[in-house]
């Protein structure tokens, strides 16, 4: 979304929450519009509007949206059905464990990409087809699906982010990876303007999935 187009959308907002944006000097809705603008880089104006206007619709306190309020409309738009909830991931899981025995490699690669990396292998998949029903259906079903639940979370985090941040998480985690191989492992997260709750979470966790699809 660029400027003009980001100015279209901060005019819809004060017009639609006239009273929270009438005391705004002309720099602070400026400074509004360059941070809107550089927060939503990566989106189309088309998909920007439509999430306002989703919000606009189910919103009744009077309040206009955050940018994170935006964001998250404009996933429910775009990505409805972007990932299984956790019971189904592990459904899946539990029909691969019927062949697992002898056929855990063939399981292992019939499964989705994102379940295959919380369960980490297809020696993993083996040993679980071996454990005791009892603790399969409780301990092992527990662990993965809260790391299944914590992946996706993490994906929706990192597909909110701005074009320019997801480049510095990925040149972090770029960096990261090279002092582990160096066996000389350094961890610095610099704000460089920007203060994004998880952020360290996520670049931890594309550094993982990089090192298991490595693996």
């Amino acid at each position: 979304m660029n400027k003009s187009e980001t100015a279209k959308i901060m005019a819809t907002l004060k017009m639609a929450y006239p009273q929270y944006y009438k005391n705004m000097s002309a720099d602070e809705l400026d400074a509004a519009v360059r941070l809107w603008q550089d927060m939503f880089d990566s989106e189309p104006y088309a998909e920007v509007a439509a999430g306002i206007k989703a919000f606009m619709a189910s919103e009744s306190k009077g309040f206009p949206p955050s940018i994170g309020q935006v964001k998250e409309k404009i996933a429910l738009l775009t990505r409805p059905q972007d990932a299984m909830t956790e019971q189904e991931a592990w459904t899946l899981v539990k029909k691969a464990l019927r062949n697992s025995a002898y056929g855990y490699l063939e399981e292992y690669e019939k499964l989705p990409e994102a379940v295959k990396s919380v369960i980490g292998s297809p020696s993993v998949l083996r040993e679980w087809g071996q454990v005791d029903m009892r603790e399969l259906d409780t301990v092992v079903a527990s662990n993965f699906m809260r790391s299944y639940r914590a992946r996706v979370q993490h994906e929706r985090e990192y597909a909110a982010l701005p074009e320019s941040v997801k480049q510095f998480a990925n040149a972090i985690a770029e960096r990261v990876a090279r002092f582990e191989d160096r066996g000389e492992f350094r961890y610095e997260i610099y704000q460089d303007n920007y203060d994004h709750k998880g952020l360290e979470e996520i670049i931890r966790a594309k550094l993982e999935n990089g090192n298991e699809q490595q693996g």
